[in-house]
């Protein structure tokens, strides 16, 4: 399957100033799978080293210092040969900063040797910190991507095209149906797969249920017994959370007498690692947003929408009659999407209880309010409200129905956030 982050890639391989990559992302969103195929693709050999308790190669970083040096060891410990430009050095589940101290030595001039490391844990990008590394971020697919394993190319061009040119979708309704299917499946690439190759509904589910156990293990790298079970009652939580009126993160959901101060580490352990995202009330909004947020106020989304597709309990028919769970549905689609964008997420709710569902702002400064607009709250008037209060540029109503411009606000269909990617460069 295609993805994004392959032209990335390419560029990586020929840039004259290369540098080792390190690839980031959660668990079970394909870093993995891609590098290698990329490798085999564009590398006449590849080699592979998983470094999850890998004590041959921590020995080995410790003890050398000449990168030639390193080469050949790695290719003795392989039993490969090492050809420099043609062969592509893989280093799997990078955690320990001894290996990643060996691999900057081939960062600090120009090196003819291919390197990229891979991490599940984002918090490392600290730890690892140095100008000798670069560094890229994963996430599971996206709906274009979707698009693209599902052949349809011409399609996702399409969505580009008529959000570009502001103009409506001539197969609207085919992307709706697609997007529908999208959100039972989630952008998770072995669930992609499975439900490419025909396999039922148990099978898929089975498949989900695997890899939120996958996330919660790696809830278990926490530093203390007690955080790990609060965070995994926090993953827990999100779909009830999600499911109410008011999606702000309540504690007491989680159970009577809960307090923020006990989940505090154990929610920026989530957030950190990328398993969950997290969007800050603002209840004013100027630049930089960040100076707006209120810390003690915020929502929790899902990385996946499938996932949460599941963790409601969902089927196809409560997909279409049942519209809160739709909605949670969907701004969990519109968060995920923003924060695979490069967004930070923030929502504004003024003491009058109106609510924009999402204020984000790009790079050039730019801040832009996104309304999400369902037929459970058709008539939505918070945008409005906000337009009138702050002044901004661009405003975004997020609904059902076709591409339109009405009284300076663009309406886009729900399918086509991931075009809102553009904005932020």
């Amino acid at each position: 399957m295609e993805r994004k982050i392959l032209s990335f890639l390419h560029k990586w391989q020929k840039d004259i100033i290369r540098k080792p990559l390190l690839i980031y992302g959660p668990k079970q969103v394909g870093k993995t799978f891609t590098v290698l195929d990329f490798g085999k693709k564009k590398y006449k050999n590849v080699i592979y080293f998983n470094t999850q308790d890998n004590y041959e190669l921590i020995k080995l970083f410790k003890k050398e210092k000449a990168i030639d040096k390193i080469a050949l060891n790695l290719s003795l410990i392989s039993g490969e040969t090492i050809l420099k430009d043609d062969t592509l050095i893989v280093f799997d589940n990078v955690n320990d900063i001894e290996i990643v101290r060996g691999i900057k030595l081939f960062g600090s001039d120009k090196s003819n040797y291919h390197i990229i490391m891979i991490t599940s844990r984002r918090e490392n990008l600290t730890k690892f910190k140095g100008e000798e590394l670069q560094f890229k971020g994963m996430s599971e697919m996206d709906f274009e991507e979707y698009l693209w394993a599902r052949d349809e190319k011409n399609l996702a061009l399409l969505i580009r095209e008529s959000f570009t040119k502001h103009k409506t979708c001539p197969f609207h309704k085919i992307a709706m149906d697609l997007f529908y299917d999208y959100l039972q499946t989630g952008g998770l690439p072995e669930v992609v797969q499975a439900s490419l190759v025909g396999m039922d509904e148990n099978h898929i589910d089975a498949i989900k249920q695997k890899t939120i156990d996958c996330y919660k293990k790696e809830v278990a790298l926490n530093k203390t017994l007690i955080d790990i079970s609060r965070g995994i009652e926090v993953i827990d939580s999100i779909p009830r959370q999600l499911a109410k009126d008011n999606k702000k993160f309540q504690y007491g959901v989680l159970g009577h007498g809960r307090r923020a101060k006990e989940y505090e580490k154990s929610i920026q352990y989530l957030v950190n690692n990328q398993i969950v995202n997290r969007s800050f009330k603002v209840k004013t909004v100027k630049s930089p947003l960040s100076s707006c947020r209120e810390i003690d106020s915020f929502k929790l989304y899902m990385l996946d929408d499938g996932l949460l597709f599941s963790m409601l309990h969902m089927n196809a028919k409560t997909l279409f009659t049942n519209e809160k769970l739709k909605e949670a549905l969907y701004e969990n689609h519109i968060a995920k999407t923003l924060v695979e964008a490069g967004y930070s997420l923030y929502y504004y709710q003024s003491q009058g209880k109106a609510e924009v569902n999402f204020v984000i702002q790009n790079r050039m400064g730019q801040i832009i309010p996104i309304e999400l607009a369902t037929r459970a709250n058709s008539k939505a008037k918070s945008l409005s409200v906000f337009m009138k209060k702050f002044t901004t540029q661009q405003a975004y109503r997020i609904t059902e129905n076709n591409f339109s411009t009405k009284k300076e606000v663009r309406y886009l269909p729900i399918y086509a956030i991931f075009c809102l990617n553009d904005m932020v460069y």
